[in-house]
């Protein structure tokens, strides 16, 4: 899926119009001899700095830089410096072509972009990389990042969104910049990359690939539902796809806690549910490890912890027993009948005072006041669920949200889309992706075909993206390397945890609806003696 733009690549510099030419033949007529084996060893077919003449429809190039092998430096704000971890990441950067431009396809249209690309030992395929919330930056460095992409050998891309900052203020009255960040920048990012690894290289990618997890995942959905040959392989982590749902739900259980203090459940009252949690449900797959196998299928009440006489420390008042049946309950939206769904049993150790994470309380409420009813006075006092989440919806009309089920455009395509998901992920609700995937098989009517070209993992104690008491650290790219290029489907992915340092817990994560079952035999805490099978 090279999806190279029908218009042709154009530089000033005479001396590389050969290479662009080259670039937009059909895809079975030869590149030059020259050009060819430039594109066989990963090496540019082109100096980077003539990329900065490189012409592209509603494209500007404001840098195109070659950087040395362990020179790069971010940009920092003033006072700060990089991390020791950031230092060692950049530091360890082999040489690559940098090349950063702006996108206009619409007139209020700002969107930044850079593609990396690697000096030599490319390896011939594209990895773009997502973001989180609404944040408006570039993901330089970390994980899922230009610089662990640039690490594996590949070009990768990134982009802003079209704007800066981790507010949604940006939307206030411009409907174009929140089209951008709901979907076209991405996809106007992903025609540029390839164009420019096309010119850079003599040839467009093999292979294109999308990292994301949380807002990347939400993304990741949308270029799937939206853009069927953008990607071959597209890694969705945790995703946001029910980006409207998640600020409701959320919101829902803030206001409440907000207007009722004695509501709230404080961290030695959250631990004290957490235990009940796992006496009900830790042992329903064959082994107690302190985690909940399948939380969807956890049978528990709060009811049963609520003081029989006055308030104490190992019981939770009527008032709290409300709150936490109010974060597993999934209300739904009164005209469409959708459930928005509630966080799940397992997931309490990751609950704030304000019921889900605080992030997802001020992005709800961000989400609300400039996106939504456009009024900079809005509160979360003038929430009201059942009317908010009806306005939300029509208002997002598929914008933001990711739910569209129609998968089959993607997997006619020859595309491979592997989520994952921790059970235990108190800042998007995991009952978002099982939804999701059953609305995905119902809406195309083929479970085999499904299976074929999306799978689900979902990992039990595991938190937002990473972290929690399950093993919670795999290699999704791998996995996804593996299914697009040698047509591997992932059966299991085994995942670790760490502890002091070390690895003490291994385990399988299955393709949705089946689990890891203990098979009776060796340690519980090796992956080997568990089985993958239906519940």
């Amino acid at each position: 899926m090279t999806h190279l733009r029908t218009t042709a690549l154009s530089f000033s510099a005479a001396s590389v119009l050969a290479v662009v030419a080259a670039c937009n033949t059909a895809p079975t007529a030869p590149m030059p001899e020259s050009d060819a084996g430039a594109a066989a060893t990963g090496s540019p077919a082109v100096a980077c700095d003539t990329l900065a003449s490189l012409s592209l429809p509603n494209v500007t190039i404001t840098a195109s830089e070659a950087v040395a092998a362990g020179a790069f430096a971010p940009p920092m704000p003033a006072g700060r410096s990089l991390s020791e971890g950031q230092a060692r990441q950049y530091g360890a950067l082999p040489a690559f072509c940098r090349v950063a431009a702006t996108l206009t396809p619409s007139t209020d249209s700002d969107i930044k972009m850079e593609v990396w690309m690697p000096a030599e030992g490319w390896n011939g395929n594209l990895q773009a990389v997502g973001n989180g919330a609404f944040t408006g930056s570039l993901r330089q460095g970390g994980g899922r990042s230009l610089a662990s992409g640039l690490q594996r050998g590949y070009a990768t891309a990134s982009t802003d969104t079209g704007h800066v900052g981790g507010s949604a203020e940006f939307g206030y009255e411009h409907p174009e910049k929140v089209v951008d960040f709901g979907w076209r920048s991405v996809h106007e990012m992903t025609v540029t990359a390839k164009d420019v690894i096309a010119a850079f290289y003599g040839d467009g990618p093999e292979h294109s690939y999308w990292f994301g997890c949380s807002a990347g995942g939400r993304q990741a959905m949308k270029e799937a539902q939206r853009f069927p040959e953008d990607y071959d392989g597209i890694i969705a982590g945790a995703p946001g796809n029910d980006w409207m749902g998640r600020a409701a739900g959320s919101l829902r259980v803030a206001k409440h806690l907000d207007q009722h203090e004695d509501a709230r459940l404080p961290e030695a009252k959250v631990q004290l549910l957490h235990e009940a949690v796992l006496a009900a449900c830790d042992a329903a797959d064959g082994v107690e490890d302190r985690v909940v196998g399948d939380p969807e299928r956890c049978d528990f009440d709060p009811g049963v912890l609520e003081c029989s006489g006055g308030a104490g420390d190992d019981c939770l008042t009527a008032a709290q027993v409300a709150t936490a049946e109010m974060m597993y309950s999934s209300p739904e939206n009164p005209k469409t009948g959708r459930a928005i769904t509630g966080v799940l049993p397992g997931s309490e150790p990751n609950w704030t005072d304000m019921g889900w994470t605080r992030s997802a309380r001020a992005t709800g409420i961000d989400q609300y006041r400039y996106l939504i009813h456009g009024d900079l006075d809005w509160s979360i006092d003038q929430f009201d669920f059942d009317t908010d989440i009806v306005a939300a919806e029509e208002t997002d009309n598929d914008t933001l949200n990711a739910l569209d089920p129609n998968l089959r455009p993607f997997l006619d395509g020859g595309g491979k889309l592997l989520a994952y998901h921790g059970w235990a992920d108190a800042q998007i609700s995991p009952a978002n992706a099982t939804q999701y995937y059953d609305r995905v098989v119902e809406a195309v009517g083929d479970e085999a075909m499904v299976r074929d070209g999306f799978r689900l993992f979902m990992a039990p104690g595991m938190g937002h993206c990473a972290g929690g008491e399950g093993p919670n650290a795999f290699d999704a790219l791998t996995v996804m390397e593996e299914w697009v290029e040698q047509g591997n489907a992932p059966d299991q992915i085994i995942a670790s945890r760490t502890r002091d340092g070390a690895v003490d817990r291994t385990r399988p994560l299955c393709p949705y609806p089946q689990q890891a079952v203990y098979s009776g035999n060796g340690s519980t805490d090796d992956a080997a003696n568990f089985v993958c099978q239906a519940p």
